[in-house]
């Protein structure tokens, strides 16, 4: 009797430690899970109470502002519209959050972020939240805008600035207008859809070949039309056939058979290696929530992005933007800015600084290196050669009276029976570096 009386007195006890363990779980370690689910209605109609902070452009320019409701509530209005509507997302109680709503959304409420604002509101809840001021600017977003409406398909235009990594511009076509309260209608083209690259993946190529020591933009390598790479002949464009020319010859006509053997006689551990530190294979390192950015890399179509080390991957394509290679236009973007940050990459950033409601800044991101991926020498020489692809070869569409810039176009076929190409150009200038990605129907 005693002894059944024990394991009962156990088994009471074993689950009250279980019922013990599971409401300090919810309430303690998964508080702030709970709290940041989108599917938690409950948070989002006690923000209602809230003056969510003001996010303004790096002009001045109002991009979400709290207007307030009956009932002591408050809205949430996006004067701005569509034009900067990816970048700052929206907040809804049927949608959740997105963009730097979703990622500031502390701030923005008045949560305590560090040790000093929780001293300033440890009598209660803040009924305002602190201000953000963007790195974005005005004019460069209503430029990008423009020109990415005359793509009547998907597109994005992505500026950072060269030596901090900025946000200057984040487009993405189509938008969607943060007012109708449906946050994340339509993903972001910047951030969440791959292309392939096409031959501005011969920047990253050339910058692993040139800071590897294995070649200079004076080495010489067959351009041979037809050339065969894994085993299987491969086209310059327009079947172009060239005899042993240099590598800047090379990049300024964008010529594959010459790349594609350049990344055959680095391997595949050197390629890889370049383009890990480009960024590829990892999440954007930007303050933007996690789930509206991927990684960019070979997809072979599986759950998981395929090592270019891989026996699958032919290193020989995806050095010019083919072989099932896929990137971002913010990857892209990352790549031209390295190059003319004299090869060290910068960490995109979409927020300058935090405000409070007193007009005190808070907190003020510093610029932050990524790491360096080439050395200062290799950046340059890759520089020269990337203008001399404007001013002589496939990128002089994109010349500009007065200033010089360097860049790199590429065109992919996306489905050629359609005649459907996306078309990209990465460069830089001044102290900008931009990358355009458009879907076209050429027929």
């Amino acid at each position: 009797m005693n002894q059944s009386i024990g394991r009962l007195f156990l088994l009471v006890l074993g689950l009250f430690a279980v019922l013990v363990f599971a409401s300090s779980w919810w309430t303690v370690f998964g508080s702030e899970g709970l709290r940041d689910n989108t599917y938690n209605r409950r948070e989002l109609l006690s923000e209602q109470l809230i003056k969510r902070g003001t996010i303004r452009s790096a002009d001045g320019q109002v991009l979400a502002r709290s207007p307030a409701l009956p009932g002591k509530r408050f809205g949430r209005r996006y004067p701005t519209g569509p034009l900067f509507a990816h970048a700052v997302g929206c907040t809804s109680l049927d949608r959740g959050r997105s963009g730097i709503e979703d990622y500031y959304n502390d701030p923005l409420t008045g949560r305590a972020t560090n040790a000093i604002t929780a001293l300033t509101r440890l009598l209660g809840p803040a009924k305002v939240g602190d201000d953000l001021r963007t790195t974005l600017d005005g004019g460069a977003q209503q430029t990008a805008t423009d020109e990415l409406d005359n793509l009547p398909q998907r597109g994005s235009v992505v500026a950072l600035e060269l030596k901090t990594g900025a946000v200057k511009a984040l487009v993405s076509k189509p938008s969607f207008d943060p007012n109708s309260g449906n946050c994340g209608a339509n993903r972001n083209v910047s951030t969440q859809d791959r292309f392939p690259p096409g031959s501005t993946m011969k920047v990253v190529t050339a910058a692993a070949a040139l800071d590897s020591g294995e070649f200079s933009p004076d080495s010489r390598v067959s351009g041979k039309n037809g050339k065969e790479i894994s085993g299987t002949p491969l086209e310059n464009f327009g079947g172009e056939d060239f005899g042993d020319i240099d590598l800047k010859t090379a990049l300024t006509n964008s010529v594959n058979t010459v790349w594609a053997s350049v990344a055959e006689q680095l391997g595949k551990k050197t390629m890889a290696e370049y383009m890990d530190k480009f960024g590829f294979y990892a999440d954007p390192p930007m303050d933007y929530p996690d789930r509206q950015m991927i990684p960019s890399g070979v997809n072979k179509g599986g759950r998981r992005l395929v090592r270019p080390t891989s026996p699958r991957v032919d290193i020989g394509r995806v050095a010019i933007g083919q072989g099932d290679l896929e990137a971002t236009a913010l990857q892209m973007a990352t790549v031209a800015q390295t190059v003319g940050n004299d090869g060290v990459r910068m960490e995109p950033r979409l927020v300058a600084k935090i405000v409070d409601p007193d007009g005190r800044t808070v907190d003020e991101p510093l610029p932050k290196r990524a790491e360096r991926v080439m050395s200062e020498e290799s950046a340059a020489k890759l520089e020269t050669m990337m203008k001399s692809v404007v001013r002589e070869g496939s990128g002089t569409a994109a010349a500009l009276q007065g200033v010089e810039v360097a860049g790199k176009t590429g065109t992919a076929e996306i489905n050629i029976a359609q005649g459907i190409n996306d078309l990209w150009f990465i460069g830089f200038a001044g102290d900008v570096a931009v990358a355009v990605v458009g879907v076209r129907a050429v027929l």
